[in-house]
């Protein structure tokens, strides 16, 4: 989408509301916070020289007036996916006469639709016609970095063809939640249900399911069998359930995507989501993978997998205080194109080094800054005994190691070598390399802090 596009479409909203279309100074900050600027520099960049104050001010007034037309808040940190999100909305409608009309999404059902509809009679469609969104454990997104391709993958299985149960995997921080609540908040309307909810305190599955049902229709029954209850609103409506940060009710010390005895019936419910038939989806959001995840004929078995790895663009340093930007593309392959980390590392930079990557460059081995030394420490002791062998051990070598010279330098059996080395990869610490023989390369990130901690056991 254009800024053209965005302007045009902004200036026909205001035009609808106020009379009267945009004035310059208004289309310099819609064009600056659609760029992503701060409202110091979009105030830098207009030559009248109003202060960021002022700018802030206009902004604001803007967004009263856009969060009044499409009938949702509107503000400088969802701006862009917002307004990009109404312009693709079928609810969108631009009149033969130039005005616009947009029905904004109805968060519930109005309960006299309910009422009047004949099928609410019947206990088993009691669940049809609901509209329902449940998005409180969302997180809002600041900063959305080119993710084109990855974000084409949950829009194909889910609205072009829909996919029972799909996966988005990788390393903490690496842009999972972020990616996914892109996809929701452009296709917002193409759900009927669409809940948010985070496995990080490991609330029960019941917990959950009892969540989702009272919270469309707090007079539910509760004496029906809730499972029961949740396929038949999977079957009835077209639904979209996100669970955020599954690794949780997974047992730590163990190899990857073991659950924990309690958590068993979500292993359950993920089972039953690929056997019966429904029109729904559920998206899981890890660090680990499990063996519902993993599919070996996509074909016929309602089960994707999305691996998230690092980006490449030198967008994620814009607006972070760095010079030297021929040095950009070292710094990002020096820190896999993680997002957290190489925020983090710029911060540092921009403190230590003044900006300039390149004299930050010359230092011998990866810095590994306190908030990496914190995930990396849970992330370690999450490992089971024989992956931290392994580990530690890969951390040593400044290149890669085969299964051979794992076994000769470790008192392991090949079953627990070769398990720990398929869990490792299910964590997205390890990658095979094939040249010659097949070896194993430990995260450049990862090792550099493993060296750190066993040089200090």
């Amino acid at each position: 989408m254009t800024i053209t596009e965005v302007l045009q479409f902004v200036d026909r909203l205001v035009e609808k509301e106020t009379g009267t279309h945009l004035d310059d100074l208004q289309k310099e900050v819609i064009q600056g916070i659609w760029q992503g600027k701060t409202y110091k520099e979009i105030s830098e960049n207009i030559a009248n020289g109003y202060n960021e104050n002022y700018i802030g001010d206009t902004s604001r007034k803007l967004f009263k007036i856009l969060s009044k037309q499409v009938g949702e808040d509107v503000n400088k940190s969802n701006f862009c996916w917002t307004i990009e999100r109404v312009i693709n909305s079928p609810q969108f409608v631009v009149l033969f006469n130039g005005n616009i009309n947009y029905c904004p999404y109805r968060d519930r059902a109005d309960p006299e639709d309910a009422i009047a509809s004949p099928e609410t009679t019947n206990p088993t469609n009691k669940y049809q016609n609901v509209k329902y969104q449940d998005l409180t454990l969302a997180p809002k997104i600041r900063q959305f970095c080119d993710r084109t391709s990855e974000l084409s993958t949950p829009s194909q299985e889910l609205c072009d063809r829909p996919t029972a149960l799909i996966s988005v995997l990788g390393i903490a921080g690496i842009g999972k939640t972020t990616l996914v609540k892109r996809f929701v908040d452009l296709n917002l309307e193409k759900f009927d249900l669409i809940v948010w909810k985070s496995l990080k305190l490991c609330p029960s599955f019941n917990t959950i399911i009892a969540e989702i049902l009272t919270g469309i229709n707090p007079d539910s029954d509760r004496h029906e069998n809730q499972l029961t209850q949740l396929f038949n609103l999977l079957r009835q409506q077209r639904c979209l359930i996100i669970l955020d940060d599954l690794q949780e009710i997974f047992i730590p010390g163990q190899f990857a995507g073991q659950y924990q005895p309690k958590h068993n019936d979500y292993k359950t419910f993920f089972t039953m989501l690929t056997q019966m038939e429904h029109q729904s989806s559920v998206i899981l959001l890890s660090q680990e993978q499990c063996p519902e995840m993993i599919c070996l004929d996509e074909e016929f078995y309602p089960v994707k997998c999305l691996e998230l790895q690092g980006l490449a663009t030198p967008d994620i340093l814009q607006n972070l205080g760095l010079s030297d930007r021929q040095s950009w593309g070292q710094l990002i392959e020096l820190y896999e194109g993680h997002p957290v980390y190489l925020k983090e590392i710029a911060r540092t930079i921009k403190k230590v080094f003044l900006g300039k990557v390149s004299d930050f460059l010359t230092e011998d081995t990866p810095i590994i800054t306190e908030g990496m030394k914190s995930q990396f420490r849970e992330l370690f002791h999450r490992l089971s005994p024989v992956e931290q062998q392994i580990a530690l051990e890969l951390s040593k070598a400044e290149i890669s190691m085969s299964r051979e010279q794992l076994k000769t330098a470790l008192s392991l059996s090949s079953t627990e070598l070769i398990n720990g080395l398929d869990s490792l990869q299910r964590r997205y610490l390890v990658s095979p390399k094939a040249t010659p023989t097949i070896s194993f390369n430990l995260s450049p990130i990862f090792r550099a802090y493993l060296q750190i901690y066993d040089n200090n056991r």
